[in-house]
């Protein structure tokens, strides 16, 4: 496995193996990697002859208040993880490296204004540009992301739709742990009180199940999963909210294929989490 730290170098191995004819994957991550972003390996594995895994904390996608001097990096165990996993190189770069004076962004409209992106104004631009940048520094034929970040997903599609890259977005499940709770970096701030909090929102999920399974209303599905996560005391919800898959609008009616999401901060620590429900 190699590990390359200039966009450069990077381009350099990837163009070779595209010479060979050789088809290439590629893993976004932020580092501090775990089952879940394993799971993306994996997939890459099985799907393209050489697989390659950024590790670059963006600073872009941080807004002032936001956790980037804190976010959690482990870059000996993220090596050796891809190791493990089957990654051919890993893509980890500096911001000095990726930023130089930067003036222009990607930015994605209409998408990016509910949800995370209501609460986090540059998020998305900061993500799309980012992802943008990885996308023509290795050039691969298929990029995975997990569903857990699903606005995030919805946007990428859209984006990639409409910039004409030629290359595929595969979408893979969320992975969670024994207990229900979707696998995140961010899970690793909670204290042991604060760990048990953090079921709510996977109970919550479950209860979203059940309701619009019985066929009830949008209105009536989210008070029954707010009621869920207002139980507990040391949760406090940003969104609940049940939008167009597609467009991430908010709809009143389940009569067409839905994305039902929250992000819920315990202690904190925000966390998201989501279901899709298809008619």
């Amino acid at each position: 496995m190699q590990i390359t730290k200039t966009v450069d170098e990077t381009r350099a191995v990837v163009k070779e193996w595209k010479r060979q004819g050789l088809t290439v994957g590629l893993v976004p991550t932020m580092g501090f990697l775990h089952e879940g972003h394993a799971s993306l390996i994996e997939r890459c594995r099985q799907e393209n002859d050489r697989v390659v895994v950024s590790v670059f904390v963006n600073p872009t996608q941080f807004g002032p208040n936001e956790d980037l001097e804190a976010y959690p990096r482990d870059f000996a165990r993220d090596s050796a993880l891809c190791q493990e996993k089957g990654a051919d190189l890993i893509f980890h770069p500096e911001p000095e490296d990726m930023y130089d004076d930067p003036r222009a962004y990607v930015s994605i409209e209409g998408l990016s204004d509910n949800l995370c992106g209501k609460s986090r104004p540059i998020h998305f631009r900061g993500v799309c540009t980012v992802v943008s940048k990885l996308f023509h520094i290795v050039a691969p034929d298929r990029a995975y992301f997990g569903e857990k970040d699903a606005q995030q997903l919805a946007i990428i599609r859209k984006m990639v739709k409409d910039l004409n890259f030629d290359l595929k977005i595969v979408g893979c499940p969320i992975v969670r742990e024994a207990d229900g709770l979707a696998k995140s970096s961010r899970n690793t701030y909670l204290s042991p009180a604060e760990r048990e909090a953090a079921l709510c929102l996977s109970r919550s999920i479950r209860r979203g199940k059940e309701v619009i399974g019985m066929g009830m209303d949008s209105q009536t599905l989210l008070k029954e999963m707010r009621a869920v996560i207002e139980a507990e005391p040391l949760a406090r919800i940003d969104y609940v909210s049940v939008v167009d898959a597609l467009t991430m609008e908010d709809v009143s009616s389940i009569n067409r294929d839905v994305l039902v999401a929250m992000a819920v901060y315990i202690g904190k620590t925000r966390l998201i989490d989501n279901f899709s429900y298809e008619i």
